[in-house]
């Protein structure tokens, strides 16, 4: 029988949406994602969760040594054991109504648990009855207590105006962190390759194999398409670090930060996976065992368990069913519409409402994060209605109270944040004095330096509210585009019964299909990069959307073909494809002509 209950996960939602996330779903089956950035988030968490569970609590301070890596360590390690004990008490409670043990079996797809619970109902042998409920509490497993580094985040820590070493780094820091945690999970690796931190992991003896090719830490590498999978997927098991996941999310259709491929789309590369990943498997095992047995290490003697899931948009138990059995993902994962779910994530009650209220015209991918790479927002959420009333009161950018995006050094020597007010002022000023701009190109500017926007610490202000860390946090909210279709909160077995296509929560009117929305939002990010080569043309520039055109027209061939394998919706999902094909056509990839009076 197959470890994992559930076929779909909870991605990561900023850096406090499912910061305990584990602790109220883990005991049910159902694995999710904590956010490694904030490690004072994790730390305030921490003494949150242990005071209101009667667990003991000492204080990691800042002036510790290695305390980012400590407090890591101790929230998972705090998490695992209080979800062991939920485990014990699910598992020896009766088979009633209202139970946490129904409630676990109530909540599973189709397959063999589920069949096994329902022969227990029906049967009328009271030893068999026994028999077979004794069996059922075995199989109630937990979901997995995975965590997540965004490789990017990579900050260098300097004390005393010195920097560390590159141990030190935050990216380094939260990976020991989480290698000498108890926890039996998966770390996911996202935003890219980062050569430092994938040559570290090789030194922690729990992301290698034992004797038996068994692995007490996983790695999950989420990418956005098969290209990276393959560099990334060989660079680790030069190292002898094996991938036991392929998380491939939409590289727009989705929440946070939006990482853009040239134009392929989520179908196409779904289909490259499910083509090539039985040869790629084969590679990386071949390579992976060289490098361990060179290194003196346990190799695997079987082919070690690969997944390929996805996540990005999902929005319907029939696009899910689709993407399992046409593309042969092993899993899915989704997350947006888990924002209105509050026993699972956290929300504050004011952004609950905006969630709620939300439409496609609130949810913006915005250029406001500081780390330079298009970021899905909600333009009305608290951080935003709060970056808007400095500029007004002459005071943009933020306090930053943490920094863990200070990357910055172009007017210091220790790197600051972008968001900051410490950058701004100084940005702004240059702009103010700087000679040879027209005053059209000076407000654009100055407007893209007052748009970047603190998120490193205000996307945690959902956790601190809801939990009261900080009632006057500033929340940021990240969701995608997708929570324009769900309009009302949700208990987490319903949620779960939506996803599996028992119950519907979707908002009255029409949605699009997944795949037309990512297209959708590809066609406007080519239409704005296509006005952008308007004004600032190189050859590459004109080839690189060239071949981002192409691209999109090569996905909806694609898709035509997958369009047989619809039933309701095909003809819908054929005509949004004949409209989007002539926007595309009408995309002109070519400079417009600078025009040059002749002299009167």
């Amino acid at each position: 029988m197959n470890d994992l209950a559930h076929f779909f996960h909870i991605p990561v939602m900023g850096t406090g949406f499912t910061i305990d996330s584990p602790l109220k779903v883990a005991r049910y089956g159902i694995s999710s994602v904590i956010s490694l950035v904030d490690d004072v988030l994790i730390e305030q968490m921490r003494r949150f969760l242990a005071e209101k569970a009667g667990e003991p609590y000492t204080e990691i301070s800042e002036q510790e040594e290695d305390h980012r890596a400590h407090r890591i360590t101790a929230y998972l390690n705090l998490l695992n054991h209080l979800i062991e004990k939920q485990v014990q008490t699910l598992r020896s409670a009766p088979f009633k109504p209202g139970s946490d043990l129904v409630l676990y079996f109530e909540m599973l797809p189709e397959g063999p648990r589920k069949h096994l619970y329902r022969r227990m109902l029906k049967t009328s042998d009271s030893a068999e009855k026994t028999r077979l409920q004794d069996e059922l509490r075995r199989l109630a497993t937990p979901g997995s207590i995975d965590v997540n580094i965004m490789t990017k985040l990579d900050r260098a820590v300097y004390r005393d105006g010195q920097p560390l070493g590159p141990e030190h780094s935050d990216a380094m820091s939260a990976l020991r962190g989480f290698a000498l945690s108890v926890v039996k999970s998966s770390i996911v690796f996202s935003a890219g390759l980062n050569t430092h931190l994938y040559s570290y992991a090789s030194k922690f003896p729990d992301f290698l194999p034992d004797a038996r090719g068994f692995l007490k830490k996983k790695i999950i590498l989420k990418v956005s398409d098969f290209r990276s999978a393959a560099i990334q997927g060989k660079f680790l098991a030069k190292r002898g670090l094996w991938i036991s996941e392929f998380r491939i999310e939409s590289g727009l259709n989705c929440g946070g930060h939006a990482f853009a491929t040239p134009g392929y789309l989520l179908g196409p590369i779904l289909e490259e996976f499910r083509t090539q990943r039985k040869a790629l498997s084969a590679e990386l095992l071949a390579t992976c065992n060289t490098a361990l047995a060179t290194q003196g290490h346990p190799t695997f003697p079987d082919m070690p368990s690969v997944r390929m899931t996805v996540q990005g948009g999902i929005g319907t138990a029939q696009e899910q069913e689709l993407l399992r059995t046409y593309y042969e993902v092993d899993g899915t994962g989704w997350g947006t519409p888990f924002l209105l779910v509050p026993e699972v994530t956290n929300v504050d009650d004011e952004h609950l409402q905006k969630l709620m209220d939300a439409t496609e015209k609130d949810v913006l991918l915005s250029n406001h994060s500081p780390l330079g790479v298009p970021f899905w927002i909600l333009n009305n959420a608290a951080s935003e209605e709060s970056r808007r009333k400095r500029i007004q009161e002459g005071q943009p950018g933020s306090a930053c109270p943490k920094g863990y995006l200070a990357f910055n050094s172009e007017y210091t020597k220790v790197p600051i944040c972008t968001a900051s007010r410490a950058y701004q002022r100084l940005k702004l000023k240059d702009l103010e004095e700087a000679s040879g701009m027209t005053e059209s190109d000076r407000a654009e500017a100055i407007e893209k330096v007052m748009n970047k926007t603190c998120i490193c610490h205000d996307l945690g202000g959902g956790a601190t509210i809801k939990n009261g860390i900080d009632l006057k946090a500033t929340t940021s909210i990240c969701c995608g585009p997708n929570i324009a279709y769900f309009n009302k909160i949700a208990t987490l077995k319903q949620m779960v019964d939506h996803i599996y296509g028992r119950i519907s929560l979707l908002a009255p009117g029409e949605r699009p299909h997944m795949f037309i929305k990512e297209l959708k939002i590809y066609v406007d990010h080519l239409k704005e990069e296509s006005r952008n080569l308007s004004h600032a043309w190189t050859a590459r520039a004109e080839e690189h959307l060239t071949q981002f055109k192409a691209n999109l027209q090569e996905g909806i061939a694609h898709y035509r073909q997958f369009a047989e394998h619809l039933t309701d919706e095909k003809e819908r999902f054929l005509e949004d494809l004949r409209n989007l094909q002539l926007l595309i056509d009408s995309i002109t990839i070519t400079p417009v002509p600078t025009v040059i009076p002749h002299p009167i």
